[in-house]
């Protein structure tokens, strides 16, 4: 189970690292909340009363897909550690921090660098991810869980180096 579970968080970690690390590397733009925003509140101010089903629709979609993702994290964390009322709790603690910054703050979070934090959560997820893929094949950690950090180092100085290749100019 945690060699299944291990390489689907390796795998979720990869897609966010990668796309943290072109972004980085200048290779896809980055995004811009704060022009985003000023388009959705412009487009917004000439909706119409009735319901926009395809807007609805996406965020529907958008907010699933994210919330799946919670869940399976939630699960798999529950489910390798033996503890799923713990790995509950802070799943539904986190979602109560997330929906009251929402509230309270009420404005984009133009402030908070996406990038930055797509790179940080790819490096967690892909270092616990082979982790708990590795136990699950069989291997012994020297330093048990903390072996994570030593992980989320090499994971953090290879994506740096890739970031370095990619910016290099090409010799021709």
């Amino acid at each position: 189970l945690k060699l299944i579970i291990g390489t689907l968080i390796v795998l979720f970690g990869l897609r966010w690292l990668h796309k943290a690390v072109l972004r980085s590397a200048g290779v896809v733009a980055m995004h811009d909340e704060n022009r985003a925003y000023a388009e959705t509140v412009e487009s917004l101010r000439g909706a119409h009363e009735k319901t926009d089903w395809i807007g609805f629709t996406l965020a529907l979609k958008g907010v699933f897909l994210e919330g799946l993702e919670v869940v399976f994290i939630v699960i798999a964390v529950g489910g390798t550690s033996g503890g799923m009322g713990v790995a509950v709790v802070g799943g539904l603690v986190a979602m109560v921090v997330v929906a009251g910054a929402g509230v309270i703050i009420r404005r984009p979070l133009a402030q908070v660098p996406e990038n930055t934090l797509k790179y940080a959560v790819g490096i967690i997820l892909t270092s616990v991810g082979t982790f708990w893929a590795a136990e699950g094949m069989g291997v012994s950690w020297p330093l048990d869980f903390v072996s994570i950090l030593g992980l989320a180092v090499l994971y953090f100085v290879a994506s740096r180096v890739a970031i370095a290749l990619i910016r290099r100019p090409v010799l021709a």
